[in-house]
């Protein structure tokens, strides 16, 4: 067999064993996708009813003083981001660092980043890290979200942090993701929003609203976490269908090559022959 074509077939070979990978990762990728999506919608009630709640606590109440309801003199701005554990996922990471980086807030900025990817991206950065220890997205729980949303309120208590801003990615649906920055921390709550003048609050409404936002802060990072990681493996299925589909097209183009390089061996080697026997008839 000429070296070509044992090139040729080496390459396919190659390239079919690539073709597996992909194709397994995105089955992988569609058979957690279900589980992934389920959270998000089972998610969404939670935070949205947190919400509602505080905002009839500021409505019922203009005169609420809490540390959550006004930015922090002199705090910096607390950036949690959230990205992969791993790459071969599209633009997916990308669309995220990017979004943060078209951000402009006012003073110093920190981050708290979720998911490895993450956290390798802002060491090189040299952005000032409030916390490693939640390195991994695919592990985390609903008890690291609290324990989250506890250590960043108390930083904001403290006055260390003035705002608070999460980075995620939403999922839209299979084929469409984005990602935004939601602002999270003060809280403003939405204009004309009408109060319910029979609603008492129990010890008062300032108690009650500084308790329930370490809970909001708490859902939105972990409806957040859901859309992310329902996002990510989205984009990773699409992009291992892709990487599949291409290398078929790579395999087809190689066989179609490999048959023309036969054929035209098979031709020399006939050619060779006929000339021989008429060099030896004359």
């Amino acid at each position: 067999m000429p070296a070509s074509m044992k090139e040729i077939k080496l390459r396919i070979k190659s390239v079919q064993g690539t073709r597996q990978l992909t194709k397994a990762m995105e089955l992988v990728a569609s058979s957690k996708l279900r589980r992934a999506s389920d959270r998000v919608e089972h998610s969404r009630p939670y935070f949205e009813t947190l919400y509602q709640t505080l905002c009839d606590m500021a409505a019922a109440d203009p005169t609420l003083q809490s540390p959550y309801l006004a930015r922090q003199s002199g705090g910096s701005t607390c950036y949690i981001v959230i990205a992969g554990d791993r790459g071969l996922a599209g633009g997916y990471n990308a669309n995220v660092f990017r979004a943060f980086a078209g951000d402009n807030p006012d003073g110093q900025i920190c981050v708290l980043p979720i998911g490895r990817r993450a956290v390798e991206h802002f060491e090189r950065q040299g952005i000032p890290i409030v916390s490693r220890a939640f390195a991994v997205a695919g592990e985390l729980s609903v008890s690291d979200c609290f324990e989250i949303s506890r250590m960043l309120c108390g930083l904001v208590a403290g006055g260390q942090i003035g705002a608070i801003r999460l980075v995620y990615t939403r999922f839209v649906s299979m084929l469409a993701q984005k990602a935004q920055v939601l602002p999270v921390l003060p809280f403003i709550p939405p204009a004309g929003k009408s109060a319910h003048p029979m609603l008492l609050y129990e010890p008062d409404s300032e108690t009650v609203f500084n308790a329930v936002i370490p809970e909001y802060l708490a859902g939105i990072v972990y409806g957040a976490l859901c859309e992310s990681v329902s996002s990510e493996l989205a984009a990773r299925r699409t992009a291992m269908d892709s990487a599949s589909r291409n290398a078929s097209d790579m395999i087809d183009r190689l066989s179609l090559n490999y048959n023309r390089a036969r054929q035209a061996a098979i031709t020399r080697e006939l050619t060779e022959i006929v000339a021989g026997a008429d060099a030896g008839g004359v």
